[in-house]
């Protein structure tokens, strides 16, 4: 059996994909191909069950040539937007899509009534293929670092070589992350030396951090050092590749991160993870799957979910989700 999987939403959306590749691969026996948007195949990278990846970057003739040669049986589509409707239908192949609830997710965000499925979004995935008899592992996500990104312990600050707390502070909306403010906050909370991973656009924040937390004069220091100040900040963001990134988040001691991609990377590396939730919500499906995860979000507002995705601006201009956030955790020496 020959089955292509359409899934070029984006990153987190792919690595939500792999139990699929997975199973189809382990209980079918299947040969399971992923069609991608350009730039996602680096998730992929390694993946012992997928036997080859296409990317999403051309016409729907040249994509339907291309993809016809390989005579498909099955094609399972996560996108089910127009675009992937229309490939399955050049395709002319068996299918099954997966309903995404566009109306519930809107009806949810309007009216603040949940009427979504109360699984995880990989379950809701498994349950869409009970016509192929798959069962489900329980193994969770799937993320292959390749051996050449793994990032060595002496690219580190000596602060950071004896074990580290990582935040990752991108994502896809402001209203998805904490305010400056908060975030110096939160990596007070922590109290140890700390990575911050993210990308370009991360940096200036990240710098604006590990300003507030540099040590100055010798007085200084020795005032820090009495108020047991331990928040040393290494700014990562915009310096390694992404799969160095999710190596970072892999030799962490402890995980913080928003709703975003390395979210899942943490979840495939089986770390317990800190959440927190801004305008989004848990309820969407999308939590870490399959490891411990603590949720730091503000439930006492009639204003959130404001979006399935998000904002640059708080809707409201208060952006009480994020500044009025609790920050309750103990974390171990």
């Amino acid at each position: 059996m020959k089955i292509l999987i359409i899934n070029t939403v984006s990153r987190d959306k792919v690595l939500l994909a792999t139990p699929i590749i997975r199973l189809l691969k382990t209980e079918l026996d299947a040969e399971v191909c992923v069609l991608v948007k350009n730039g996602l195949q680096d998730l992929l990278q390694n993946n012992p069950y997928l036997d080859a990846s296409y990317q999403d970057d051309g016409s729907i003739g040249s994509l339907r040539k291309k993809l016809k040669e390989h005579s498909f049986d099955w094609v399972i589509d996560f996108d089910n937007g127009f675009r992937s409707k229309l490939i399955r239908f050049k395709l002319s192949k068996k299918f099954l899509a997966f309903d995404r609830h566009f109306f519930l997710h809107w009806f949810y965000v309007k009216t603040k009534i949940n009427r979504l499925p109360k699984a995880h979004i990989i379950d809701q995935y498994i349950e869409m293929l009970k016509p192929l008899e798959i069962k489900g592992d329980n193994l969770g996500i799937d993320f292959f670092l390749p051996e050449k990104d793994e990032v060595e312990n002496a690219w580190l600050p000596k602060s950071h070589q004896h074990g580290y707390a990582a935040i990752a502070i991108s994502a896809s909306h402001s209203t998805k992350k904490l305010p400056v403010n908060r975030l110096i906050e939160l990596c007070d909370r922590i109290n140890k030396p700390i990575v911050l991973i993210g990308n370009e656009n991360d940096i200036e924040v990240a710098e604006e951090v590990m300003k507030f937390f540099k040590q100055g004069t010798a007085e200084e220091e020795e005032a820090i050092e009495k108020l047991n100040k331990k928040a040393i900040i290494f700014n990562a963001c915009g310096k390694f590749s992404f799969n160095q990134s999710a190596s970072l988040i892999q030799n962490a001691n402890w995980i913080f991160s928003y709703d975003n991609v390395m979210m899942h990377i943490a979840a495939a590396f089986k770390k317990t993870i800190y959440t927190m939730w801004g305008n989004t919500t848990p309820h969407f499906g999308t939590y870490p799957y399959r490891t411990q995860f603590i949720v730091f979000e503000n439930n006492k507002l009639n204003c959130r979910p404001c979006a399935t995705s998000g904002f640059n601006n708080c809707p409201r201009g208060h952006f009480k989700c994020m500044n009025d956030m609790t920050f309750d955790f103990y974390l171990p020496d």
